[in-house]
């Protein structure tokens, strides 16, 4: 069974607690166990991670880059959080595992937000992105991915 990274930013793990009415009441523990059973489903063993380091999460995609051209791996659902605004190093990491699928995910539509949010450097290097479907989000990401991918 192919491994597939839901990878998580900056501040998602405050997921329940941090502005509900922007982000909803789910907590991550409650997305991670969601895209478990997507992934069941959909024929993937997933793997969920979070992090407030912009580094960790690039080791991660590194990781999944090395899985993916063994074979061992499909692709990655990304929520970058407020990094997508702000990492070059991101983009450039999505970009340096040459192939590995990326989908950037996004809980709230970023385009009906602050003008800040409107930029992001991952879209550029992800295979598609899923915004403002809620939690419900992540979901459809792991399905595109199946499809497309």
């Amino acid at each position: 069974m192919k491994k597939v990274l839901v990878l998580n930013g900056p501040n998602l793990n405050l997921l329940g607690t941090r502005e509900p009415s922007q982000y909803g009441t789910a907590t991550l523990q409650d997305v991670e166990g969601m895209c478990r059973a997507a992934g069941e489903r959909l024929g993937f063993e997933v793997e969920c991670f979070q992090s407030n380091w912009e580094g960790a999460l690039i080791d991660k995609i590194h990781e999944y880059g090395r899985l993916y051209k063994e074979g061992a791996a499909h692709g990655c659902v990304f929520n970058p959080g407020a990094f997508t605004h702000t990492s070059v190093a991101l983009h450039d990491a999505i970009k340096g595992v040459d192939g590995l699928p990326v989908i950037e995910c996004h809980i709230s539509n970023v385009h009906a937000r602050e003008s800040f949010r409107h930029h992001s450097y991952v879209s550029p290097a992800a295979a598609g992105i899923v915004i403002g479907f809620g939690v419900d989000g992540y979901v459809l990401a792991l399905e595109g991915l199946a499809r497309k991918c």
